[in-house]
Parts: structure tokens; C-alpha cells; sequence
């Protein structure tokens, strides 16, 4: 009888992990799937569709191959999140996204100033719990006022270089 029940007991733990790993492993792959993924056949066609607004910018305004990409380490990406959180809510908002803007570094007595990309911290003003004021739900969030954004991301080699580098 003994060995019976620790039978069981070793067939339901068996079980049970065994619907754990599978169902953590579903989740994983859930996870791992953002929504707005494009395939790089996609990638290919944005960037090629952008080539004559590129060219019209770097030849006919600044006389030269301007940035097309700025490149960003996971660390630094992560960190400045985590650092964005912290400072929205500091500044009274719940952070709930990012915006990415194309800017362009004022020209210089070296040089036009060329293309940059750089994040802004997006999200919502926190309210009381009473509160009757709706927040903003979803991609339509407000940027930060007062927030800081992240910039000097690294540029293309060489900077004009097209998809994929």
C-alpha cells in the first residue's frame, strides 16, 4: 500500500511538472512575439521605399550622405527604460511607452548636422483612485513633459549605408 501512494504521488508530480514546463514554454513563445513584427523582406521594402526622400535630404539640403539608422546597445536601451520609469513617475506619470523621432544636430562651422533618431518617454499622469477623469489607454500616449530622452545612439558604417548592414 505504501508504495502504491508513492506511486501516485510520483505519477502526479510527474504530471504536474510536466504541465508546467509545457505550459512555460507556451508562454515563452507568446512572449518572445511582439505585436507590429515585420519580416525582413518588410524591413527591405521600407528601407528602399525611403531611398528618394534620402537622397532628396542628403543631396539637395545638406550637400552630403546623411545618418540612416542609429544603433543602441540592450544595455543602454534597457537602462534608460529603466531610468524613465523611474523619472516619470517622479514627474507624477505612469510610463507606458516610447516615441521614436527623427531629428537632425544643427549645423556647424565643420559641417551641416546630420540625421539622428532619439527616444522619448511616453505615458499617462497619474490620478487618484477616485478620480473620474479617464486615462489614456493604448499607442496614443503623450509624451513626457519634463522627461528626459535618449540620443547619441551610434550611426550606420558608413552612415548612408541602406537595410542591412
Amino acid at each position: 500500500m505504501k508504495k502504491l501512494l508513492l506511486l501516485l504521488l510520483g505519477l502526479v508530480i510527474g504530471v504536474a511538472g510536466t504541465y508546467y514546463y509545457l505550459s512555460s514554454n507556451q508562454n515563452l513563445e507568446e512572449m518572445t512575439k511582439p505585436k507590429g513584427l515585420i519580416t525582413p523582406s518588410e524591413i527591405e521594402a521600407l528601407d528602399q521605399a525611403y531611398n528618394s526622400r534620402h537622397t532628396i535630404i542628403s543631396d539637395s539640403l545638406i550637400g552630403t550622405p546623411d545618418n540612416r539608422s542609429s544603433w543602441y546597445s540592450i544595455e543602454e536601451i534597457e537602462s534608460y527604460i529603466a531610468y524613465a520609469k523611474q523619472q516619470a513617475g517622479s514627474l507624477g506619470y505612469t510610463l507606458d511607452g516610447l516615441r521614436l523621432y527623427a531629428g537632425a544636430y544643427p549645423d556647424t562651422k565643420e559641417g551641416p548636422g546630420l540625421m539622428t533618431m532619439f527616444f522619448v518617454p511616453t505615458g499617462s499622469q497619474n490620478v487618484s483612485e477616485g478620480s473620474i477623469m479617464p486615462t489614456a489607454q493604448g499607442g496614443g500616449s503623450n509624451d513626457l513633459k519634463g522627461a528626459d530622452g535618449l540620443n547619441i545612439g551610434q550611426h550606420g558604417f558608413p552612415p548612408s549605408a541602406n537595410y542591412p548592414q
